[in-house]
């Protein structure tokens, strides 16, 4: 389940080897958001998503849901604005800040994942902004997803970086 996942997780560490925390905290000339406030929407989004499933999971009235076609928010082809406590700060962190709160949103999510079954994960739900209620099993695969696109964008804001 995790897999995919784990790779992109790896591929956003990478994409910041050899930036300094100046580096990592400087937004780019043409606006958008620094590496830092990339990695802090990722932490946010990833938290929230493990805190909406465990509600769900203690909800007797959560409705199930059939499977929703993720791929639409992989390729921003469905534009959504970002849930306002996920959106980041300007505040500055440093590289290793930012990694460890990344580490701990994702054991918090894998704590999620593991407090159930497969079962209780497929008949349970809660509701995307534009796709509907989506089963609680393809939150956990959307994160990955969501990362992805986060991962293209970070990868951007560092060319523009080096310019």
């Amino acid at each position: 389940m995790f897999e995919k996942n784990n790779r992109i997780r790896k591929k956003v560490y990478q994409s910041i080897d050899g930036l300094t925390d100046e580096q990592f905290n400087q937004i780019p000339s043409n606006g958008g958001w620094s590496p830092k406030q990339i990695f802090e929407h990722l932490v946010r989004m990833e938290t929230l998503i493990a805190k909406k499933v465990a509600e769900e999971l203690k909800n007797p009235n959560s409705p199930k849901s059939s499977k929703k076609p993720l791929v639409f928010t992989s390729g921003r082809l469905l534009k959504v604005d970002e849930p306002a406590d996920t959106v980041p700060t300007e505040g500055y962190k440093s590289i290793i800040e930012m990694k460890n709160e990344l580490y701990e949103s994702r054991l918090f999510l894998l704590d999620v994942f593991e407090s159930t079954t497969m079962d209780v994960l497929c008949e349970k739900s809660f509701k995307h902004p534009h796709l509907g209620h989506v089963p609680l099993i393809q939150w956990f695969l959307f994160v990955g997803l969501h990362e992805k696109w986060h991962l293209k964008q970070l990868k951007k804001t560092l060319e523009m970086n080096a310019k």
